[in-house]
């Protein structure tokens, strides 16, 4: 299996994101979306970069079950309730992604919603991974 990050030249250069991502070989693992839900289905109080680091661990836990890693993920989707909190906080949600993920981004969304299924979640990741 093998992930190719594509940022062409012609396109502002990506800052926590590629452009593009493609894939060869392997299986498709796609990851429900994942909030800041602790061990007994409550969501962590915090700020929007504290709930971040939850909801991004929950879903590498889902990836890591299902025999991934980190470098596996093709694309991450963000859903969050404050836009304008996560540009605020985007160099903290970086250095969180970075701890946990490491530094190959995939191709990622951020979309702003209303509300989430749990209406104390402010952010929520799902995604696929490709696996060898």
């Amino acid at each position: 299996m093998s992930l190719h990050r594509v940022n062409p030249a012609e396109l502002s250069p990506p800052t926590g994101f590629s452009h593009a991502v493609t894939a060869t070989g392997g299986r498709l693992v796609f990851l429900a979306g994942q909030t800041a839900l602790d061990a007994d289905g409550k969501v962590v109080d915090g700020t929007l970069a504290e709930q971040f680091r939850t909801a991004l661990t929950n879903l590498l836990a889902a990836l890591a079950a299902a025999g991934g890693t980190p470098a596996d993920l093709a694309r991450v989707t963000v859903y969050t309730t404050d836009v304008a909190d996560y540009r605020a906080q985007a160099h903290e949600l970086g250095r969180v992604w970075r701890q946990l993920a490491g530094r190959d981004y995939p191709a990622m969304a951020v979309i702003g919603v209303v509300r989430l299924w749990d209406e104390q979640a402010r952010v929520e990741l799902d995604g696929f991974a490709v696996l060898d």
